[in-house]
């Protein structure tokens, strides 16, 4: 008998895009789903479209939220409602490859993974092409290739919610989700599931990963509109000390403590560099400890920006002119 897989979709006034998305899941070659969704107090069109969805497939369930919670919250409540072994994340505003369930299932079980992840199409809003591969685009390939473990998603996360396949069982180990900036349902949910499980990755895209002005979060990071050094690198230390300030405050779901003394020296660190404006050579252990888990190019880029702003700032201008020479060709 085949499995049933719980996919969890998370609306809120998703009118432009949901048909296509619902229509992409709907038509999967993997028939056997339960598309489970959660509408955050659309204002739009969209509880109309879900209603009209609702009746024709009976596959679909729909919970309407009383009040807005907001979209990790969304997706905490969806996890809460999964029934089968084998639950799915959804956006509502991608479009999934036919064979992404499918394709998914048989990778969680033949390799015996807690939660496998694939790799995404990027494409604009009316569903074109920008780049073949978001893994390629974000320099991730490297990091993948080597770890499949706490070391993939510690420092930064390398899984992109809406591809992932994972199990019900597990579900208990990382809920309650972290509510504050910068975590991620995501991100906490494979940060988690990584100390003692096994992470998997499908090297191949299943899904379109639309990008437009309303994404709650997409591939362009910061370094796209801060055109300071400065500016960049006091933001990149602050993200970085309230990633880790998460991680000590949510110390009762890591398994490996040794990840929350990392974090707190790694809070000292930031902290202490804050204000060095030319050079650091304090707590680099630190810093080689926390940047090993990344490839060669990103530790001396980030080396470069943390412990020699001085060598940083001149290259960060100078990659700013060649980006604004090419861009205005």
């Amino acid at each position: 008998m085949e499995e049933t897989i719980d996919i969890l979709l998370a609306t809120y006034n998703g009118e432009d895009y949901i048909k296509e998305q619902l229509d992409s899941i709907i038509n999967q070659t993997y028939t056997n789903i339960q598309i489970l969704i959660n509408d955050d107090c659309s204002t739009d069109t969209t509880k109309e479209i879900l209603q009209e969805y609702e009746q024709k497939d009976s596959r679909i369930k729909v919970k309407y939220n009383s009040k807005n919670i907001g979209y990790k919250k969304n997706f905490e409540e969806l996890l809460k409602r999964v029934e089968h072994q084998y639950f799915m994340l959804s956006d509502q505003d991608d479009y999934w490859l036919p064979e992404k369930v499918e394709k998914s299932l048989k990778k969680i079980e033949k390799e015996n993974a807690d939660l496998v992840f694939t790799d995404l199409q990027v494409v604009n809003e009316n569903l074109k092409e920008i780049t073949p591969s978001l893994v390629k685009y974000m320099k991730f390939k490297k990091n993948i290739k080597k770890y499949n473990d706490y070391r993939l998603v510690f420092l930064r996360n390398c899984v992109t919610g809406c591809t992932i396949i994972s199990k019900k069982e597990l579900i208990q180990k990382y809920i309650p989700i972290p509510q504050e900036y910068p975590m991620v349902h995501d991100w906490w949910i494979a940060l988690i599931i990584s100390q003692q499980g096994k992470l998997s990755f499908l090297d191949e895209p299943t899904i379109k990963y639309r990008q437009h002005g309303d994404n709650q979060l997409g591939i362009y990071g910061m370094k796209n509109y801060i055109q300071d050094f400065d500016e960049y690198r006091e933001k990149y230390i602050n993200l970085k000390i309230a990633q880790f300030k998460i991680y000590i405050e949510n110390e009762q779901a890591f398994e490996k403590k040794e990840l929350i003394d990392l974090s707190k020296k790694a809070i000292q660190y930031f902290e202490n560099i804050r204000n060095k404006k030319y050079i650091n050579i304090r707590n680099l252990k630190t810093f080689f400890k926390l940047y090993n888990m990344e490839y060669l190019e990103m530790r001396i880029k980030t080396f470069l920006m943390m412990n020699t702003p001085i060598i940083g700032r001149i290259m960060f201008n100078i990659r700013a002119k060649i980006h604004q020479v090419y861009h205005h060709k």
